[in-house]
């Protein structure tokens, strides 16, 4: 794994496990020499995975809207931090920049910024792999959606099988390390959106 980006909350959530599932996957990320990309925030979630990512040694490149910049308290500790214009463009950098997604606890802009790419895999648009980590179940509801939408025929089965699920990072990462190195031929030769 070369590059990793990260959806989670600007917030920290009610249940500490979330904090301390987003340290552990920024520090497994850095150890294993992963640069990991995020949303640019030094709040919540997002600061927690970025700190103990940099606390590890590792690289981090925050990617920030300006006008999230100062709303979301831009971390300034990081290797790199870009601004973009958009949240269309974070979005866009975010998948230029990493090989594959995790997605931690979070609210509708986490779930906005998986669902966009997890599509994006759909369509052939990029083949790298998307992945929950469902931390004490916090994702069990959209799994449920998921496969509902599945059984009643608006979700291919297989699109479902691609999404990678683990409760904890160490049952993550060897799936996605795997999954990412599967992608790596197909993701060369992906159009761009």
């Amino acid at each position: 794994m070369r590059s990793v980006a990260v959806y989670c909350g600007s917030a920290s959530g009610a249940n500490p496990a979330f904090g301390r599932a987003a340290a552990e996957l920024g520090r497994q990320l850095a150890q294993a020499g992963c640069t990991v990309v995020y949303g640019g925030s030094n709040a919540g979630l997002m600061g927690t995975v970025a700190d103990a990512a940099l606390a590890a040694g590792g690289k981090v490149i925050g990617v920030i809207p300006d006008g999230l910049f100062e709303r979301e308290v831009a971390h300034l500790g990081l290797t790199e931090l870009r601004v973009v214009r958009s949240m269309h463009e974070r979005k866009a950098l975010m998948n230029d920049l990493a090989e594959g997604f995790v997605a931690l606890p979070g609210g509708i802009g986490t779930l906005d910024e998986l669902i966009e790419m997890y599509t994006w895999n759909q369509l052939g648009i990029h083949h790298k792999p998307c992945a929950l980590l469902n931390v004490d179940g916090y994702y069990d509801r959209l799994l449920d959606f998921l496969r509902h939408a599945a059984a009643q025929g608006l979700l291919q089965r297989r699109q479902l099988e691609r999404l990678l699920v683990a409760p904890d990072v160490a049952g993550l990462l060897p799936q996605l390390d795997a999954a990412m190195q599967a992608a790596q031929p197909a993701s060369a030769g992906a159009p761009r959106p």
